[in-house]
């Protein structure tokens, strides 16, 4: 893969909006945008409690924060109202129709945070998602659903895609083998499986052979671009004499889905997928496995540490090297510009001013990605269940 994987999360290039709109369109788009406008009028609604808790006279840094956030809320309102108006009626979405819904929501959470700092009694309780509360208005829980919702339209396999009707343990199957095909032993390869899982729910949140909706290479179970699937494909290759050593089941089933792929993108046959993604970026570090869980013996820490390498993995790779993973510090602007386009110091001014950090507080401001390991774990322990 290239030394930063940015552009799936990250691309900020024009958004061109189809503009060819019919009189229906705009009615079901007003219809839509007045559902989202209307206010909560539940008695114990959290609108309402924040309201009453904010005090009567705010200073200027408090209106402003507090404009901010309105602003930014009504704007996320409208492209979530705008993008579902679009896709009930069957319209043809621009080329990177995610990228403005996207940035709206990073701006929600962002003026939120922002706003909290400067006015704590809006800090409200914990939310579903586990989104720290100071970043998080539970408030707008219906608009991050209909966000989740609106990308997984957008971002639905392509019709020849070639799915898996066990795509977990697929993903577990490969992280196991690979790993035990480099001299792991059993446990130690089951814990490559985990956090397998643990890369597929952070990469796609478990969906199979999706597209992305903001970037036109990543593509398929584990994003990757088609470079990164080449070099995927040739590390497997090399390694295949070894997997099928230790597990001819494991083979057999890779050898039917090369007959099934024939030709076509790997990155949309799910196992070929996964398997080739794992290959490029991960393989190599399965071996040092042992090394790498006592350096971090939370298992969520675990799944960060290889989503890292995904999204930086030359500064992470010197900080398993230095000895002292937690404490290795990075104060290269470029890479902080690179965690930030990945979710990680992200929101709020506080957040974005930070020009260094040591991987132990990286590790801590992954908090988005909290959710999802959680259910990697959950699918790690259905499958050892079943097994």
């Amino acid at each position: 893969m290239s030394a930063f994987k940015t552009e799936a999360r990250l691309d900020v290039g024009n958004f061109t909006l189809n503009r060819s709109i019919s009189p229906a369109w705009l009615v079901r788009a007003t219809a839509v945008a007045l559902a989202f406008a209307l206010p909560c009028l539940a008695p114990n609604c959290f609108n309402t409690a924040a309201a009453q808790a904010q005090p009567a006279n705010l200073t200027p840094e408090q209106s402003e924060a507090l404009a901010a956030y309105d602003k930014a809320l009504a704007d996320f309102k409208a492209i979530l109202a705008e993008r579902r108006a679009q896709i009930d009626a069957k319209q043809k979405l621009s080329g990177l129709a995610g990228q403005a819904v996207y940035l709206a929501r990073i701006k929600v959470i962002s003026t939120y945070k922002d706003l909290t700092d400067a006015l704590p009694s809006r800090i409200g309780p914990p939310n579903k998602f586990g989104v720290p509360p100071a970043y998080f208005d539970v408030a707008i829980k219906p608009l991050i659903e209909e966000y989740a919702a609106l990308f997984a339209s957008m971002q639905a396999p392509p019709a020849n895609a070639q799915s898996s009707a066990t795509p977990f343990k697929d993903v577990f199957e490969l992280g196991r083998g690979i790993a035990r095909a480099q001299g792991l032993d059993a446990a130690a390869a089951e814990v490559a499986g985990r956090i397998s899982l643990g890369i597929f729910f952070a990469e796609t949140n478990g969906k199979q052979n999706i597209g992305n909706a903001r970037s036109n290479t990543y593509k398929g179970s584990l994003q990757t671009g088609p470079s990164e699937d080449r070099k995927g494909r040739k590390k497997w290759v090399a390694i295949k004499q070894q997997v099928a050593a230790v597990d001819a089941a494991l083979a057999a089933r890779d050898a039917k889905e090369e007959a099934r792929i024939g030709k076509g993108d790997q990155r949309y046959n799910h196992w070929t997928a996964v398997r080739n993604g794992l290959m490029n970026a991960h393989a190599d570090l399965f071996a040092q496995l042992p090394t790498i869980m006592r350096m971090l013996p939370d298992e969520i820490d675990q799944m960060k540490f290889f989503q890292l390498i995904q999204l930086i993995p030359t500064p992470t790779r010197a900080a398993l090297q230095s000895g002292n993973f937690e404490s290795y510090r990075i104060s290269d602007a470029r890479i902080m510009g690179y965690l930030r386009n990945n979710s990680i110091f992200t929101f709020g001014k506080s957040d974005r001013a930070k020009t260094s950090a040591t991987f132990r507080e990286i590790l801590d401001a992954m908090w988005l990605f909290n959710s999802k390991f959680e259910k990697a774990r959950v699918k790690y322990t259905e499958i050892k269940a079943q097994n």
